[in-house]
C-alpha cells in the first residue's frame, strides 16, 4: 500500500473514531426521539428539500410506495409532518415538515454541531486554520464530485 493508501485508511480510521466518541455524547436529542430509522430517514429528507413527494421519498430510502405510506402516515400522527396538495398537479400529494418537525430537525443539527464545536474549542489557533484549509479543500472535493453542497 502507497502512502496515499495509507493516509486514507488512516483518515478513514480516525473518521470510526470520532464518530464513537460521539455516539457516547448522551446530551444529543438524537437518543430521545421515538422514530424508526425510516420515519428520521423521511424527516431528514425533508429538512434538506423543503418538501418530496410520496414517489420521491420511495426513491429516495429504496423502498415502495406503500411502506412510504405507512412511514408518512406514522409521523403525520407525531405531528412532524403534513401532507398538501401539489399545487403543480393536483394529482400529487406533497409532503412537509411542519414546524414541530423543523423544530426537531433544528435541534439534531445544533446538537451535533454544539458537540462538534466543544471539540473544536480544545484545539489551539494553529491547528484550527490548518483545519480550516483541510475543510475547504474538502469542500471544493465534495463540489466538484457531487456538485454545490
Amino acid at each position: 500500500m502507497d502512502e496515499r493508501e495509507q493516509l486514507i485508511a488512516r483518515i478513514g480510521e480516525v473518521q470510526h473514531a470520532l464518530a464513537r466518541a460521539f455516539a457516547h455524547d448522551r446530551s444529543t436529542p438524537l437518543l430521545a426521539l421515538n422514530l424508526t430509522m425510516q420515519q428520521l430517514k423521511v424527516t431528514l429528507i425533508l429538512a434538506a428539500h423543503d418538501s418530496a413527494s410520496g414517489q420521491e421519498l420511495a426513491a429516495a430510502l429504496g423502498t415502495g410506495l406503500g411502506t412510504v405510506t405507512g412511514i408518512v402516515d406514522r409521523l403525520v400522527a407525531q405531528g412532524l409532518v403534513t401532507r398538501r396538495e401539489d399545487p403543480d398537479d393536483r394529482r400529487v400529494r406533497r409532503v412537509h415538515l411542519t414546524d414541530a418537525g423543523r423544530r426537531m430537525t433544528r435541534e439534531l443539527a445544533e446538537a451535533g454541531l454544539a458537540g462538534y464545536r466543544r471539540l473544536l474549542d480544545r484545539l489551539d489557533l494553529d491547528t484550527l486554520r490548518r483545519m480550516d484549509d483541510v475543510m475547504t479543500a474538502l469542500h471544493r472535493a465534495a463540489t466538484d464530485l457531487y456538485g454545490p453542497c
